[in-house]
């Protein structure tokens, strides 16, 4: 769901924020319950909430879960990412990194509910492990 910078508002700063926590509890959850399952097939599992910058709304601020799962001693050549929220400049409706006149800040907020991203995160690991 995308948000001009005149929506932006302590309720959704609370949002982003409580969303982010939340899955990154549910990643910690998923790496201990998948544990032994990874190591008995020799994979490796790398999860986490991946942050970039430090205030949601700023501009080029962004966070998503990422997982990943490889086979020992190789690259992640599968990565399941799943973006949280991203907050962007645009000029023309196009990303710009510049503040030009004109230009407006907007961000955008996964859409899915909660429930929703981790039942999805369950049934990426599922299918990598059925494979």
């Amino acid at each position: 769901m995308r948000y001009h910078q005149k929506d932006f508002s302590g309720e959704l700063l609370k949002t982003i924020i409580t969303t982010e926590m939340v899955l990154k509890g549910h990643i910690e959850n998923l790496s201990l319950e998948y544990k032994s399952v990874f190591d008995k097939k020799n994979l490796v599992f790398d999860a986490g909430v991946y942050k970039v910058g430090n205030e949601p709304f700023m501009p080029e601020y962004n966070s998503s879960v990422s997982i990943g799962i490889a086979e020992e001693n190789k690259e992640f050549n599968d990565l399941h990412t799943i973006k949280i929220w991203e907050c962007n400049r645009y000029f023309l409706g196009m990303p710009t990194s510049k503040k030009f006149p004109g230009s407006k800040i907007i961000g955008e907020l996964l859409d899915e509910t909660i429930e929703d991203v981790k039942e999805e995160l369950k049934e990426y690991i599922n299918e990598f492990l059925e494979e």
